[in-house]
């Protein structure tokens, strides 16, 4: 193989349409904007305008509330670490934490913090993670396998 002979799949690339440039283009002249009217210019502040009449986005009512102050978790799944472990990406013996799942690759980066969930088959033998949050399951399925769990940010006694 050669560079010059290096090219893309058949119908990978598609050849911008120049608009405006003459009547063999088929989108020469009005470039496929019709005839006259503010449509037709550039600047358009049309769209949602009702004439004066309160667009319809405004006239719906809202619904619900958007907490500015709610938590962005990172849900993990156990059979995701069981698999980095297994992969030899994560490190089993050191504590696992945010920090550990980010530099493994398991989560891109830490949130404000972690969450456990029990998911598929957990295997890995006295394994110690430090998160916020865990699942029922999740913390049985650890604990089965002879791990433990710690959790940031909350009193010892509360669950």
């Amino acid at each position: 193989m050669k560079l010059n002979e290096i090219a893309d799949n058949a119908g990978a690339t598609k050849a911008k349409v120049r608009v405006g440039r003459g009547i063999g283009s088929g989108l020469g002249k009005t470039g496929g904007r019709g005839v006259k009217g503010q449509k037709s210019r550039s600047g358009v502040s049309i769209n949602g305008f009702e004439g004066g009449q309160m667009p319809l986005h405004m006239r719906m009512p809202k619904r619900g509330f958007n907490n500015p102050f709610a938590k962005k978790w990172n849900a993990v799944r156990l059979d995701r670490i069981q698999a980095y472990i297994d992969s030899g990406k994560l490190d089993a013996k050191g504590v696992v934490d945010a920090e550990a799942l980010v530099k493994a690759g398991v989560i891109r980066r830490a949130k404000d913090g972690v969450r456990l969930i029990n998911s598929g088959e957990f295997k890995a033998k006295k394994v110690t993670f430090k998160v916020n949050h865990v699942s029922v399951g999740a913390a049985a399925a650890i604990e089965a396998a002879g791990g433990k769990v710690e959790l940031i940010g909350k009193p010892a006694d509360a669950e």
